[in-house]
Protein backbone atom coordinates (compact mmCIF):
# COMPACT_ATOMS: atom_id res chain seq x y z
CA UNK A 1 0.00 0.00 0.00
CA UNK A 2 2.93 2.40 0.54
CA UNK A 3 3.81 2.13 -3.16
CA UNK A 4 0.78 4.15 -4.31
CA UNK A 5 1.74 7.40 -2.53
CA UNK A 6 5.29 7.05 -3.84
CA UNK A 7 4.10 6.57 -7.44
CA UNK A 8 1.70 9.53 -7.07
CA UNK A 9 4.51 11.74 -5.73
CA UNK A 10 6.81 10.76 -8.60
CA UNK A 11 4.04 11.41 -11.12
CA UNK A 12 3.40 14.89 -9.64
CA UNK A 13 7.12 15.68 -9.80
CA UNK A 14 7.20 14.60 -13.44
CA UNK A 15 4.19 16.81 -14.26
CA UNK A 16 5.77 19.78 -12.50
CA UNK A 17 9.00 19.22 -14.41
CA UNK A 18 7.18 19.05 -17.73
CA UNK A 19 5.12 22.16 -16.95
CA UNK A 20 8.06 24.34 -15.96
CA UNK A 21 10.26 23.37 -18.90
CA UNK A 22 7.47 23.57 -21.47
CA UNK A 23 6.52 27.09 -20.40
CA UNK A 24 10.02 28.55 -20.63
CA UNK A 25 10.77 28.74 -16.91
CA UNK A 26 14.45 28.44 -16.14
CA UNK A 27 16.15 28.28 -12.77
CA UNK A 28 19.78 27.51 -12.07
CA UNK A 29 21.17 25.47 -9.26
CA UNK A 30 24.41 25.98 -7.38
CA UNK A 31 24.14 29.77 -7.48
CA UNK A 32 24.69 30.22 -11.21
CA UNK A 33 22.52 33.05 -12.56
CA UNK A 34 20.37 32.53 -15.65
CA UNK A 35 21.00 36.16 -16.67
CA UNK A 36 23.54 38.81 -15.63
CA UNK A 37 23.35 42.54 -16.41
CA UNK A 38 25.09 45.73 -15.26
CA UNK A 39 23.75 49.27 -15.22
CA UNK A 40 24.40 52.63 -13.58
CA UNK A 41 21.85 54.97 -12.15
CA UNK A 42 22.43 58.62 -11.38
CA UNK A 43 20.63 60.48 -8.58
CA UNK A 44 20.65 64.30 -8.42
CA UNK A 45 18.86 65.65 -5.33
CA UNK A 46 16.72 68.80 -5.57
CA UNK A 47 18.45 71.45 -3.44
CA UNK A 48 16.06 74.38 -3.90
CA UNK A 49 17.79 75.84 -6.97
CA UNK A 50 18.44 72.96 -9.41
CA UNK A 51 14.93 71.94 -10.47
CA UNK A 52 15.92 71.71 -14.14
CA UNK A 53 18.32 68.79 -13.62
CA UNK A 54 17.16 67.27 -10.31
CA UNK A 55 16.01 63.64 -10.49
CA UNK A 56 15.07 63.19 -6.83
CA UNK A 57 13.46 65.19 -4.05
CA UNK A 58 12.94 64.95 -0.31
CA UNK A 59 9.17 64.62 0.04
CA UNK A 60 9.00 63.81 3.75
CA UNK A 61 11.13 65.08 6.60
CA UNK A 62 10.97 65.00 10.42
CA UNK A 63 9.98 68.18 12.26
CA UNK A 64 13.60 69.27 12.65
CA UNK A 65 14.38 68.78 8.93
CA UNK A 66 13.29 70.45 5.71
CA UNK A 67 12.85 69.41 2.10
CA UNK A 68 16.05 70.79 0.60
CA UNK A 69 18.54 69.59 3.25
CA UNK A 70 18.76 66.24 4.97
CA UNK A 71 17.87 65.97 8.66
CA UNK A 72 20.81 65.71 11.03
CA UNK A 73 22.18 63.40 12.25
CA UNK A 74 22.22 60.49 9.78
CA UNK A 75 19.32 61.85 7.67
CA UNK A 76 16.89 59.86 9.85
CA UNK A 77 13.26 60.20 8.79
CA UNK A 78 13.87 61.70 5.35
CA UNK A 79 11.84 60.16 2.52
CA UNK A 80 13.18 60.68 -1.00
CA UNK A 81 11.42 59.82 -4.27
CA UNK A 82 13.41 59.52 -7.47
CA UNK A 83 13.15 59.14 -11.24
CA UNK A 84 16.80 58.60 -12.19
CA UNK A 85 18.29 57.79 -15.61
CA UNK A 86 19.77 54.30 -16.08
CA UNK A 87 22.84 54.09 -18.34
CA UNK A 88 25.10 51.30 -19.55
CA UNK A 89 28.23 53.19 -18.45
CA UNK A 90 29.04 55.62 -15.67
CA UNK A 91 28.59 58.76 -17.80
CA UNK A 92 25.57 60.80 -16.69
CA UNK A 93 25.20 62.15 -20.24
CA UNK A 94 25.08 58.72 -21.94
CA UNK A 95 21.83 57.75 -23.61
CA UNK A 96 19.51 56.31 -20.94
CA UNK A 97 18.21 52.77 -21.42
CA UNK A 98 15.48 53.31 -18.83
CA UNK A 99 14.61 54.94 -15.53
CA UNK A 100 15.12 53.93 -11.90
CA UNK A 101 11.88 54.98 -10.19
CA UNK A 102 10.99 54.61 -6.54
CA UNK A 103 11.91 55.80 -3.09
CA UNK A 104 14.34 55.47 -0.25
CA UNK A 105 13.81 56.33 3.38
CA UNK A 106 16.60 56.88 5.89
CA UNK A 107 15.70 54.45 8.64
CA UNK A 108 18.38 54.46 11.37
CA UNK A 109 19.01 56.88 14.20
CA UNK A 110 22.70 56.10 14.63
CA UNK A 111 24.04 55.20 11.16
CA UNK A 112 23.63 56.18 7.51
CA UNK A 113 21.23 53.56 6.24
CA UNK A 114 18.18 53.54 4.00
CA UNK A 115 15.38 51.23 2.92
CA UNK A 116 15.05 51.02 -0.87
CA UNK A 117 11.98 50.25 -2.93
CA UNK A 118 12.28 50.93 -6.64
CA UNK A 119 11.90 49.64 -10.18
CA UNK A 120 14.10 49.73 -13.23
CA UNK A 121 11.72 50.62 -16.06
CA UNK A 122 13.29 49.80 -19.43
CA UNK A 123 12.22 51.07 -22.83
CA UNK A 124 15.16 50.58 -25.16
CA UNK A 125 16.00 48.42 -28.14
CA UNK A 126 17.82 45.99 -25.82
CA UNK A 127 15.28 45.64 -22.99
CA UNK A 128 11.59 46.25 -22.44
CA UNK A 129 9.77 45.80 -19.16
CA UNK A 130 10.72 46.33 -15.54
CA UNK A 131 12.59 44.82 -12.60
CA UNK A 132 11.48 45.48 -9.00
CA UNK A 133 13.95 45.87 -6.13
CA UNK A 134 13.54 46.06 -2.35
CA UNK A 135 15.84 45.90 0.64
CA UNK A 136 18.06 47.62 3.17
CA UNK A 137 20.90 49.84 2.01
CA UNK A 138 23.69 50.31 4.58
CA UNK A 139 25.07 53.29 2.67
CA UNK A 140 28.58 53.36 4.13
CA UNK A 141 29.29 49.83 2.89
CA UNK A 142 30.98 49.96 -0.50
CA UNK A 143 28.77 47.14 -1.80
CA UNK A 144 25.29 46.08 -0.72
CA UNK A 145 22.86 43.40 -1.86
CA UNK A 146 19.12 43.96 -2.39
CA UNK A 147 16.48 41.55 -3.60
CA UNK A 148 14.96 41.52 -7.06
CA UNK A 149 11.41 40.52 -6.29
CA UNK A 150 9.74 40.37 -9.71
CA UNK A 151 9.66 41.77 -13.21
CA UNK A 152 7.61 42.36 -16.34
CA UNK A 153 8.20 42.21 -20.10
CA UNK A 154 11.64 40.78 -20.89
CA UNK A 155 12.02 40.12 -17.15
CA UNK A 156 8.63 38.46 -16.58
CA UNK A 157 8.54 37.00 -13.05
CA UNK A 158 12.34 37.23 -12.70
CA UNK A 159 13.89 36.94 -9.26
CA UNK A 160 17.43 37.36 -8.04
CA UNK A 161 19.78 39.83 -6.42
CA UNK A 162 21.29 43.18 -7.25
CA UNK A 163 24.73 44.10 -5.99
CA UNK A 164 24.85 47.87 -5.49
CA UNK A 165 28.23 49.58 -5.52
CA UNK A 166 28.72 53.27 -4.89
CA UNK A 167 30.53 54.46 -7.99
CA UNK A 168 30.52 58.21 -7.24
CA UNK A 169 29.31 60.44 -4.45
CA UNK A 170 29.40 64.23 -4.42
CA UNK A 171 28.27 65.68 -1.12
CA UNK A 172 24.66 64.87 -0.46
CA UNK A 173 23.33 66.03 -3.81
CA UNK A 174 24.67 63.50 -6.36
CA UNK A 175 25.47 59.82 -6.29
CA UNK A 176 25.93 57.15 -8.93
CA UNK A 177 25.38 53.47 -8.24
CA UNK A 178 26.62 50.54 -10.26
CA UNK A 179 23.98 47.81 -10.20
CA UNK A 180 25.13 44.29 -11.03
CA UNK A 181 22.03 42.16 -11.58
CA UNK A 182 22.09 38.40 -11.15
CA UNK A 183 18.78 36.76 -12.00
CA UNK A 184 18.34 33.24 -10.65
CA UNK A 185 14.82 32.64 -11.95
CA UNK A 186 14.05 33.55 -15.56
CA UNK A 187 11.25 32.93 -18.05
CA UNK A 188 12.07 32.83 -21.72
Amino acid sequence: MAVRPLILALFLCLLLSIFTTSHGYKTHRRGRPCKELSFYFHDILYKGHNKDNATSAIVGAPDWGNRTEFARPFDFGDLVVFDDPITLDNNLHSTPVGRAQGMYVYDQLNAFSAWLSFSFVFNSTQHKGSLNFAGPDPILNQTRIVSITSGTGDFFMARGIAILTTDAYEGNYYFRLRVDIKLHECWE
